[in-house]
């Protein structure tokens, strides 16, 4: 498992999301697109957003890191449906809960291509201010960054081709002489 990009890192997450949560319609990076619904550009409900921090770092060397990272997974279900204990519609309100438990075990105790040892290490509710219900689950992993490592051409010894004989010879003038001492 090492970090090849917090590209792939995100592409590996939203892709697990949707192969294999079928009732999430959007995954997308968070910036606080529910906090601006009306500036934003609509995405269809469920929706699960994710946001990356770094908890710590480990320097193996001189360009790779170990990191302990933290991906907060925002889930986002808009509804007008009631959840008070005996409504007639409660059962469909409540869907978004059996949501966040697919999260959980979905990445709960897992490794990629990108990372390893996922855990869950919190959940909570945002206020949103609207009829939307935000929930942000914390997932805690590990990885090893070695993203700033330069990276050389591979060779596989044997495939590399030359050509024997003399070595070149060298026409020019030297650009100094050195002088004799007491000769010619």
């Amino acid at each position: 498992m090492e970090l090849q990009s917090w590209g792939k890192l995100y592409q590996e997450l939203a892709s697990k999301v949707s192969e294999n949560i079928e009732s999430i319609k959007w995954v997308d990076l968070w910036h606080n697109q529910v906090g601006f619904l009306v500036e934003e550009h609509p995405f269809p409900t469920p929706a699960v957003f994710m946001a990356f921090r770094i908890l710590s770092v480990e320097d193996l060397s001189e360009k790779v890191q170990r990191v302990q990272l933290q991906i907060d997974m925002y889930y986002f279900y808009e509804t007008f449906l009631d959840t008070y204990q005996g409504a007639y519609n409660e059962d469909d309100a409540l869907d978004y809960l059996e949501d966040l438990t697919a999260i959980y075990k979905l990445f709960h105790a897992s490794s990629g291509n990108n990372y390893s040892e996922m855990r869950r290490t919190g959940l909570a509710a945002v206020d949103t201010g609207s009829s939307g219900n935000l929930y942000r689950q914390t997932f805690t992993c590990s990885t090893v960054d070695a993203s700033a490592l330069t990276e050389f051409d591979v060779v596989v010894p044997g495939s590399i081709e030359y050509n024997k004989g003399a070595a070149p010879e060298d026409e020019q003038e030297p650009h100094f002489k050195i002088p004799l001492i007491g000769g010619n």
